[in-house]
């Protein structure tokens, strides 16, 4: 019996680098609604995360994104010029559905439940029903795996633009007497806290009592002493880094203007956001974070549900997220407290007594603006700093921010969707690092 052999070719998969991949694949997972205005906060619009939209946005990954290399796409889908396009597409859809296969086992998404569909089943008792050309689309979830590899992935690309892609170990343009020994010993000086370095100290203290003798005509060896004193002038302080604790409230803007006017400022910020996630969760395990969510009104989300979140209703309600932030912080015992706000409107509604919303869109609306400084100066009270990242910059939105800047003696930052990560990132690292002279 005679056997025809052909050359081996591998396996596509076995080129593809699935966590790139993922990576390519974020602004799918992260979605915030951009795609589907009209969805809910939590993700009830069927025009995005569904079976469809994963197996384009892999196929523009592959073509597109770089994550397989084009020496395997030219043996999977051969010479465009001679081969079978119709074999090709084939290879090509066996493909996806492999990756979408391999994405399920390694735990970065799963199959939502269809309950259309089983409803429709038990309706049509058996008859096939849910599969028809009216069923609804077939959908995934993103897990809690694949949302903490994005945080990761994201800290570690905006560190590494800064230059500080080694996690665990960024430094700092600081050094200060305090806990870390990171510089040579100084001389003591008034102020400075008493963090002593005792070998230099021992060590000026011998080399002082050698010079008192010798300028004695005594040549005897140090060691013959019984004891060494120790003077004012023979300490030496360590210089160290001093790493302050800190409670953060990281609040975000959830009103429909965050996917208006055709960007999507709202998919970044939780990039962002899960990104300073990680950074306190490996660097800085003893602080803080909380997220907050404003919109007509304000609520605390779980950290592990903030990227599934998506733009909500659609006014700014900024004095009661502001409110919200502050109760969480004053429940908190740290060294610093602080709100980091990341929005791109101007304070449109507003929470009264009797649990109404006030709403008005149209200009800054004075009785909305002085409530809502009245909470900023009630942060400033509380010991409270914000610091707010804009993402719009009309002219009375600028003076506005600035003036909550001035108020809570914090920062205003006016940036964009791109630049958002670095601002945010560095600004939480150069306060989180003290000097004490």
């Amino acid at each position: 019996m005679r056997y025809k052999y052909s050359k081996y070719t591998g396996d596509p998969l076995d080129d593809l680098d699935l966590d790139e991949l993922i990576e390519k694949l974020s602004d799918l997972l992260l979605s915030s609604g951009f795609q589907s205005p009209y969805g809910g906060m939590y993700g009830e619009s069927e025009d995005d995360r569904t079976m469809q939209a994963l197996h384009d946005a892999i196929m523009d990954a592959l073509f597109n994104g770089g994550v397989l290399p084009e020496e395997a796409l030219e043996r999977l889908l051969g010479d465009p010029a001679d081969a079978d396009q119709a074999d090709a597409r084939s290879k090509l859809e066996k493909l996806i559905q492999d990756i979408i296969d391999r994405m399920m086992q390694e735990g970065f998404i799963t199959p939502a439940p269809d309950l259309e569909s089983d409803r429709a089943d038990r309706q049509s008792a058996g008859a096939g029903g849910g599969f028809g050309p009216d069923a609804p689309p077939t959908r995934f979830e993103v897990t809690d795996k694949s949302l903490d590899f994005l945080g990761y992935r994201a800290l570690r690309d905006l560190l590494g633009s800064m230059g500080k892609s080694s996690l665990g170990r960024h430094d700092t343009r600081d050094n200060s007497t305090g806990i870390e020994t990171v510089a040579a010993p100084k001389p003591y000086e008034f102020g400075d806290s008493l963090n002593l370095d005792p070998s230099s100290t021992v060590m000026n203290a011998v080399q002082r009592i050698n010079r008192e003798r010798r300028e004695r005509g005594d040549y005897r060896p140090t060691a013959v002493l019984d004891s060494i004193d120790i003077t004012y002038e023979d300490l030496m302080v360590s210089q160290g880094e001093y790493q302050s604790s800190c409670a953060t409230v990281l609040m975000l803007d959830c009103s429909h203007s965050m996917i208006l006017y055709g960007e999507d400022r709202f998919t970044p910020a939780k990039r962002v956001a899960l990104a300073l996630a990680n950074l306190i969760r490996l660097q800085y395990p003893g602080d803080a974070l909380n997220v907050v969510l404003f919109h007509d009104s304000a609520e605390e989300i779980p950290l592990q549900e903030l990227g599934r979140v998506r733009v909500g209703p659609y006014y700014t309600n900024t004095r009661e997220g502001l409110r919200l932030a502050r109760r969480i912080l004053d429940r908190q015992r740290k060294d610093m407290r602080q709100i980091v706000m990341i929005t791109d409107g101007k304070p449109s509604a507003l929470t009264q007594p009797d649990g109404r919303i006030y709403k008005n869109a149209f200009g800054l609306d004075p009785f909305i603006v002085s409530e809502t400084i009245a909470e900023v100066a009630a942060c400033r009270k509380s010991g409270i700093m914000i610091n707010t990242f804009m993402l719009a910059r009309d002219y009375e939105l600028v003076a506005f921010v600035r003036r909550v800047a001035e108020i809570c003696r914090g920062k205003a930052y006016f940036t964009t969707p791109f630049t958002l990560g670095q601002y945010v990132l560095m600004d939480y690292m150069d306060k989180k690092t003290r000097t004490i002279h």
